[in-house]
């Protein structure tokens, strides 16, 4: 018998998958919607583990359109990247934004982000760990 509240694994491969998709699935698991006992304000989410982030699908022209700001903190130092640029060197991080912008703005959010392991390739350190949704 399986509690309600306790903590599971879930494990995504992302190859073939949606961007949008994906990342509203993985949001809801991390702040445990898909849960009886969900409260907005408690921390009762499960961890997610998602792979083969660089073979994720974006609809339209997205590869080319969509960028990504940030600003050094210095005068003229605003940096944009495209999901091209990105998924040559950081896959991860086109997945990791994506979900962190459907969780909510508050101090519960960054608990939930560290229990989201995205990784590029098919590997990851989590062999050992008995996930759900695992064929």
């Amino acid at each position: 018998m399986n509690p309600t509240n306790q903590k599971r694994w879930h494990f995504f491969d992302a190859e073939g998958q949606i961007l949008g998709r994906l990342s509203t699935q993985v949001a809801v698991l991390l702040r445990g919607k898909d849960k009886v006992t969900f409260t907005p304000n408690i921390d009762d989410g499960d961890s997610v583990v998602i792979v083969n982030a660089e073979k994720i699908v974006l609809t339209g022209h997205k590869e080319d359109q969509k960028r990504y700001y940030k600003h050094t903190g210095y005068l003229g130092n605003m940096k944009t990247r495209t999901v091209k640029e990105l998924r040559k060197t950081l896959p991860a991080f086109i997945i990791e934004e994506a979900v962190s912008g459907m969780l909510p703005n508050n101090k519960l959010a960054k608990e939930m982000e560290k229990r989201l392991h995205v990784y590029a390739g098919p590997e990851h350190p989590h062999q050992n760990i008995k996930f759900v949704n695992q064929e």
